[in-house]
């Protein structure tokens, strides 16, 4: 994994860490718990990310987040997911609209 994906990856466990998850690496990705959720986090492109657990959750800088949600809006996966958008110390959530999510 590339400089600018592992540095997405730091900044993505410490927001998932700054609201309560405990992270633990998994391979390429964070595996974060909260409760009874478990989010697996990547900067891998959709394409090419793992496609295990119910909740995945992917990182990209600002100016390439709407082209990875565009990219997940095709590809349909059977997860619920969403995208942060990191940017230095910031960082926001797209998420899809619902009717887009898999049924339970």
């Amino acid at each position: 994994m590339g400089a600018v994906s592992t540095s997405l990856i730091e900044e993505a466990r410490t927001v998932f860490q700054d609201l309560g998850y405990e992270v633990t690496e998994e391979g390429d990705e964070l595996r974060a718990e909260r409760k009874w959720r478990t989010v697996y986090v990547t900067a891998a492109d959709p394409s090419e990310a793992s496609t295990h657990g119910r909740l995945r959750c992917f990182v990209a800088r600002t100016d390439r987040a709407p082209e990875v949600r565009d990219r997940l809006l095709d590809l349909e996966p059977d997860y619920d997911w969403a995208v942060i958008t990191i940017e230095e110390d910031d960082s926001s959530v797209l998420h899809p609209s619902a009717d887009v999510l898999p049924a339970p």
